[in-house]
């Protein structure tokens, strides 16, 4: 995946900036594709030197202007190609369980701690993926009904459904971690005691 399907992914309901697309990622599509800011500005002007997307300046302020961003019909078929196209998956890149794989080389009170900091650190995912979930459910997810505004009702259900298999598929991952993460420290504990 690259951030321009992040993008197109966010562009597609309805025209942003680039600081409204910043602010609108962190709380949906960053979830899964993490990009800062310094990254979706020049991927904004590629995109639109490419005709994939096209700006027009918007008044902002008393005297200044920002770029507005909308999708045309070029990037709405490249983001539809990218859709129906199959998956090439990445190479693994994981420094928790590259880390673990050599906490014998760790003060054991190290690894305990960076296994609780691991287990932490999904928590609040676990945590933050479940109120996404919850706000699909209520009807409180301020982008999610962006999108439904502009999607047609017979759509409604399966937009939802995509989007709470997401957070399903992202619980699940964080559940395994805590709880490999669970087993890393009895394990430590067996070990060393």
């Amino acid at each position: 995946m690259s951030l321009r399907h992040a993008l197109f992914a966010l562009l597609v309901v309805e025209p942003m900036t680039g600081y409204d697309l910043h602010k609108q990622f962190e709380g949906s599509v960053g979830h899964v594709w993490h990009a800062p800011d310094s990254q979706i500005y020049p991927e904004l002007k590629r995109m639109e030197s490419e005709g994939l997307l096209e700006g027009e300046d918007i008044p902002w302020g008393p005297r200044g202007k920002k770029r507005q961003y909308h999708v045309t019909d070029a990037g709405k078929s490249a983001f539809r190609a990218w859709m129906n196209t199959p998956l090439e998956y990445a190479r693994t890149r994981d420094p928790a369980h590259l880390k673990a794989a050599y906490f014998e080389w760790a003060d054991p009170a190290s690894a305990r701690e960076q296994l609780r900091a691991h287990i932490d650190h999904h928590a609040e995912l676990l945590a933050q993926w479940r109120e996404k979930i919850l706000e699909i459910e209520n009807g409180t997810s301020p982008m999610l009904n962006r999108r439904l505004a502009h999607t047609p009702a017979a759509d409604h259900e399966q937009t939802n459904a995509y989007k709470t298999f997401t957070y399903e598929g992202l619980i699940s991952q964080a559940e395994a971690q805590i709880a490999w993460a669970r087993r890393g420290l009895k394990l430590i504990n067996r070990l060393n005691s």
